[in-house]
């Protein structure tokens, strides 16, 4: 069976969220397989919602519209609220524990996984890369590529003013890939 994967990633804006479906469909073109990316901003950027869709397949894609994912990524509660229901049923969800509660989190019909991508990231040193752990724990849990693609893919998408962030971000990915049993 050929690899396929479609995911929403969704959160405030502010969280990363384009940045790392911008990232996961870079890996995915420089891991040779075809990629869709749509970019979806709520009315403010910044504190409001975000999302995107990102298709990864070995086939060609038919559409990049998305009605129920195989994969998730849940940055905050209103994004959980939102997708959750909609997750097909045994797909997989990665959803930030720092900032949602374990209660809401549906366990019985999908494969969740709760990663305190915050605390993670805290620890590494900068809150802003828990986007880079939730990635890095969502492309372990769905084993759709190693995770040195998606680190190797870094520079595609850190801008030439940032690339001294370039080995915290790695770090990062690796934390969250680490934090999946």
């Amino acid at each position: 069976m050929s690899k396929y994967l479609d995911s929403i990633i969704a959160g405030f804006g502010g969280q990363g969220v384009m940045l790392i479906g911008n990232l996961l469909a870079y890996a995915g073109m420089n891991a040779g397989l075809n990629v869709t990316y749509i970019p979806v901003y709520g009315p403010e950027m910044r504190g409001g919602t975000a999302n995107c869709t990102v298709v990864l397949s070995e086939e060609e894609i038919g559409s990049p519209i998305i009605r129920s994912p195989h994969g998730l990524i849940m940055m905050n509660r209103p994004s959980l609220e939102k997708f959750q229901p909609v997750l097909m049923d045994g797909g997989v969800q990665i959803v930030n524990s720092s900032l949602i509660d374990k209660e809401l989190v549906d366990t019985d019909r999908i494969k969740s996984y709760l990663v305190p991508a915050n605390d993670i990231a805290d620890k590494i040193g900068n809150t802003r890369m828990a986007n880079m752990v939730a990635l890095g724990a969502f492309i372990k849990a769905t084993g759709i590529m190693d995770i040195k693609a998606v680190i190797d893919s870094l520079p595609n998408v850190i801008s030439a003013h940032y690339t001294h962030l370039i080995p915290k971000n790695a770090e990062a990915l690796q934390a969250g890939a680490d934090a999946i049993a």
